[in-house]
């Protein structure tokens, strides 16, 4: 999964991410360090916050860009 490097090319930290998520910062480096697998509502809330696709998330592409 992408998540560390989007969050840091948009220059944001984990826990202004999971203030975003509603979650702990403990929980969303969880998923950063795939101790915590990433359930699928934030996977679509970071896809939507990040205007990307779940798929590059998740490594199944390399478009960065959001289906039409």
């Amino acid at each position: 999964m992408r998540i560390r490097d989007l969050r840091e090319d948009h220059d944001l930290t984990q826990k202004e991410i999971a203030a975003y998520l509603h979650i702990k910062q403990n929980t969303y480096s969880q998923y950063e360090n795939g101790q915590r697998q990433l359930p699928i509502d934030v996977l679509i809330a970071l896809a939507k916050y990040y205007h990307t696709s779940a798929d590059y998330i998740l490594g199944l592409t390399e478009k960065r860009e959001p289906y039409r």
